[in-house]
């Protein structure tokens, strides 16, 4: 069986009886054992998907199936799943079985889409490369001794490997962005709101967005329209009407648009020559299409980063103080006294990234700091969200690169926190101003490693970046 691309696809050959739903699951099963070297998958859910194959096969016979009918989907490790284990990849929940299911589940199921299992992340989503996993890390299908990119690492092998059509990840600086540029797919994050966070477990509340990795612009359309929307269970998501995404992706428009480029970003020493040269030719070509392209400066890129890192670490050490070796996850069993049990579950049950940010976030929160600190960043990222927003008000889309470098080796910069914090440092501009971004694929480099280009655009105006994308890659 041929790697299908697209949803289109897969309905076509249902809808002609060439396919099953049960053929087609048994195809990514295989994938998946052929593969399962590359680490992407912590558990397949082998007896319910099956059993939702029958029933949506059923339903495809009478013609009463849901617009995701087909779509095999992997969801990241720390998307709860009604009497499924999710770990966010970490010891401290190891064999948890979630009691309910996320908001993005159940929409994923009411359309008809399959689960097919659970996928490895960096622990409770902090990491940029997928090392910090307590599962292991997941390896590039493009190179198998670099990474898969972070947090959503196995989220983006899964669907590069062909081992699912689409999966499900969470950006909070850039998780979904970053691994779909390592691997060569579609990183859609949707504007901060546009989804539902309720049953996703939480790292940094104020960023964590969840996103999708496909292989056509128009899957990360359809699932888009199918997840967004207001949630009674989740206070932060908008009740803007959800328009229908597919059919501004797919319509074909004679607007051109104005796009500007960060100057800082393409002309920064930091960046990898190859990139920087795919980037401009990209640039070429959106002028090849009528687009106009501008430069502009961005003048606070050098506060994003520590920006980004005071607040996100801030919200994981109120946010993980819940893990404490009483109420559920992890606990010391040998324990003499309270104070012993709180300190030994948490330091054996978190991996070492894990607690290195609480302790940062602890720290920053603390009498004498939060000042000078916390205060401070988001005063910051209120400058940093205005300048944003005052770029976009004269532009349609702001251009920049994904990351600095392809994937890197594995073992090359996870003993440099710094370096891998750096990392981030083109991504975490639309988690901190809360706007839509997307990764596009943009070829390989001379050593077969994929490169990509990122657009960013306004709150809530997904459907100017899916148009634009679907239109670029089309002609690409």
């Amino acid at each position: 069986m041929k790697k299908y691309s697209s949803l289109t696809e897969i309905q076509g050959k249902l809808a002609d009886k060439q396919l099953t739903l049960q053929e087609l699951l048994a195809y990514y099963f295989d994938q998946i054992e052929k593969q399962k070297h590359l680490n992407a998958f912590n558990e397949v859910f082998f007896n319910s998907a099956r059993n939702q194959a029958e029933t949506i096969q059923a339903k495809l016979n009478n013609g009463s199936a849901g617009k995701l009918a087909g779509m095999v989907i992997g969801i990241k490790d720390n998307i709860c799943y009604q009497d499924h284990i999710v770990t966010a990849s970490s010891k401290m929940l190891e064999n948890f079985v979630s009691p309910y299911s996320s908001t993005v589940v159940k929409r994923l199921l009411a359309e008809d889409a399959i689960i097919i299992g659970r996928l490895n992340c960096d622990e409770f989503a902090m990491g940029g490369s997928n090392e910090t996993s307590y599962f292991g890390t997941v390896k590039n299908a493009a190179d198998e001794e670099r990474v898969a990119g972070g947090s959503s690492g196995g989220s983006a092998v899964a669907v590069q490997a062909d081992m699912c059509l689409a999966a499900l990840g969470t950006d909070t600086g850039g998780s979904v962005r970053q691994p779909a540029a390592f691997c060569g797919s579609i990183g859609f994050k949707p504007t901060y709101g546009r989804i539902s966070r309720y049953g996703v477990i939480a790292y940094a509340s104020s960023f964590d967005q969840v996103g999708t990795l496909t292989s056509s612009v128009s899957d990360a359309a359809l699932l888009l329209e199918v997840l967004a929307g207001a949630d009674e269970n989740d206070s932060t998501v908008s009740s803007i009407p959800v328009p229908s995404y597919t059919k501004s992706a797919l319509a074909t428009s004679s607007t051109k648009k104005r796009l500007a480029v960060l100057k800082e970003t393409i002309t920064s020493e930091a960046l990898d020559p190859e990139t920087k040269d795919a980037i401009l030719n990209a640039i070429e070509k959106f002028k090849a299409d009528g687009h106009e392209v501008v430069e502009v400066s961005f003048d606070l890129l050098d506060y994003l980063v520590p920006t980004y890192y005071i607040l996100t670490t801030a919200e994981a050490s109120s946010n993980l103080s819940r893990y404490d070796g009483v109420h559920y996850g992890y606990r010391d069993t040998q324990a003499q006294s309270l104070n012993q049990l709180y300190k030994s579950s948490r330091a054996e049950g978190f991996g070492e990234e894990v607690k290195r940010r609480i302790m940062l976030g602890t720290f920053v929160l603390s009498a004498g700091y939060y000042d000078a600190y916390y205060q401070k960043a988001q005063k910051v990222r209120r400058l940093i969200r205005e300048k944003a927003v005052a770029l976009l008000q004269d532009c349609d889309v702001l251009l920049s690169p994904v990351a600095p470098t392809p994937a890197f080796k594995i073992g090359e910069n996870v003993q440099d926190p710094l370096v891998m914090y750096m990392a981030d440092i083109y991504t975490v501009l639309a988690s901190l101003a809360g706007i839509p971004a997307v990764a596009l694929p943009l070829g390989n480099n001379k050593e077969g490693l994929p490169l990509s280009i990122q657009l960013m655009a306004k709150h809530f105006d997904e459907e100017t970046l899916l148009s634009l994308s679907h239109s670029f890659l089309e002609k690409a």
